[in-house]
């Protein structure tokens, strides 16, 4: 469970900051582009992750 909870955290890290920096105009190519919507999902995307890797960090291995 501890190694899940690290990869899933990791990659919702990586996806909240990449659709973070869409939202925000500065990544460009898609249509999440410039829309404050993406910005918003993707903050929440990314605080997912960083209390998954902490949880996972923190948890009991069996």
């Amino acid at each position: 469970m501890k190694r899940f909870k690290t990869i899933a955290g990791v990659l919702c890290l990586l996806v909240g900051l990449i659709w973070t920096l869409q939202g925000a105009n500065l990544m460009g190519g898609s249509f999440m582009t410039g829309q404050t919507q993406w910005l918003v999902i993707g903050l929440v995307v990314a605080v997912i992750g960083v209390v998954l890797l902490a949880s996972g960090r923190r948890g009991r291995t069996l």
